[in-house]
């Protein structure tokens, strides 16, 4: 590939404005009818035909009533007229333009940009990259490039693609895509095994055939993951929010959990208890930002398979009142009793924005079950019962613009 600068020129004003995924989804946790949006944004195609941006919402609607290939199918038509859509700041003249490089994936596939800029002065310009398709020449005028895409099999082409565009893009181009790729669990694995202050079991990728065949004991499950040991964790690739994940106590449970999965592949690793004294298990998100970490929430439990919609959180006072003081004070204690740990996570993963779900091991390590760039991060939780919240929240999004200014002003800086 060439490796003249890709060229720069027009306005961000030509793009047509997108409600987007965040307002939509604020109106969907607000309890707003999302029948009646879904028919507004279709009167508004009589009014408007052929407007993509407006497709593009449907699309965002159709999947917030539980109708995913609707919303793809949706998408696809949208993403064949129009590729560029625009977010627009809250008020007045942006600073800063920031041009969020997304794939044509669900709506839990990119960074949860809106959120994170919601109210700022960043004005946001999305660009959906389809693998095969020419970039627009020239680029919209932006100040900051950021790609957004998360880790996942349907994405490797898309990321394999902005892999070549890293040295030839002509603004700050945050995100590399090749560090991206690394995140998934198995690479993920490999990348952290020796990290000193880290806990991750051992991940291995691993065919339904090889999983047949250790259930019917033709081979043992230390010839899968060398670390490995009944019980053992497994999901399906490419699966989030505890879809198909499943503690597996032996042999004879394998056939079982086949039989209710689709798919050839997944993945295996040891279980690792991370129990508190009094039973329950406490899981973390935690986001990086330009390698400082910021607290998104903690979830309590009495489950070993965790995530914050199923922990309940809203109807138990003492777990909210323990999630109040982690967030509260992040930075004194858990940053500082793990600040080893997020230094090897910085240095190694490489990224400007990711994050993780991790827990505590019963010795006080850093138990980290994934990485990941496209996690969600709202700040939804209603103030009445999460008051707690208001804060860090508002600290981690000021902490997402001060960084896209910061690596702006530096470029403008290196070039003058």
């Amino acid at each position: 590939m060439t490796q003249e600068k890709l060229a720069i020129g027009g306005t961000a004003d030509k793009f047509k404005t997108r409600m987007g995924v965040a307002r939509l989804t604020k109106l969907a946790f607000e309890g707003v009818d999302l029948g009646a949006v879904w028919q507004d944004l279709l009167d508004s195609t009589f009014e408007e035909p052929g407007n993509p941006a407006i497709i593009m919402d449907l699309s965002v609607v159709a999947q917030l009533l539980g109708d995913p290939d609707s919303g793809a199918k949706l998408q696809d038509g949208a993403l064949e007229k129009e590729r560029l859509y625009r977010l627009p700041t809250a008020e007045g003249k942006p600073r800063l333009r920031l041009l969020a490089i997304a794939g044509a994936t669900d709506i839990g596939g990119n960074i949860p940009i809106g959120f994170l800029v919601d109210g700022s002065d960043i004005e946001v310009l999305m660009l959906y990259v389809v693998p095969g398709q020419p970039l627009p020449d020239p680029l919209p005028e932006h100040d900051v490039a950021l790609v957004t895409l998360g880790n996942s099999d349907t994405m490797t082409a898309t990321l394999e693609t902005l892999k070549e565009l890293v040295d030839v893009w002509p603004r700050p181009f945050l995100n590399d895509p090749a560090n991206i790729l690394r995140l998934e669990r198995d690479r993920f694995c490999d990348l952290m095994q020796d990290a000193e202050h880290i806990e991750l079991p051992k991940t291995a990728r691993v065919t339904r055939a090889s999983l047949e065949a250790l259930a019917r004991n033709e081979c043992d499950v230390t010839s899968l993951v060398s670390d490995a040991a009944f019980p053992i964790i497994l999901r399906p690739v490419d699966s989030h929010a505890g879809r198909g994940l499943a503690r597996i106590e032996d042999k004879a449970e394998i056939e079982p959990y086949l039989v209710a999965q689709e798919g050839d592949d997944f993945f295996i690793s040891r279980f690792v208890d991370y129990s508190g004294s009094d039973g329950l298990y406490r899981k973390y998100r935690i986001v990086l930002i330009g390698g400082r970490p910021y607290a998104v929430h903690m979830a309590i439990a009495d489950d070993w398979k965790v995530w914050y919609l199923n922990a309940n959180m809203e109807f138990d006072e003492a777990k909210r009142a323990e999630e109040a003081d982690f967030m509260q004070n992040f930075d004194r204690d858990f940053v500082q009793r793990h600040s080893e740990a997020f230094a090897e996570l910085t240095k190694r993963v490489d990224l400007d924005y990711f994050g993780i779900d991790c827990a505590e091991t019963k010795d006080g390590r850093l138990l980290v079950f994934e990485a990941e760039t496209a996690l969600i991060v709202h700040d939804m939780d209603p103030p009445d019962i999460y008051p707690y919240k208001v804060e860090p929240m508002r600290k981690l999004f000021a902490g997402f613009v001060a960084m896209l200014h910061r690596r702006a002003t530096l470029a403008q800086t290196e070039a003058a």
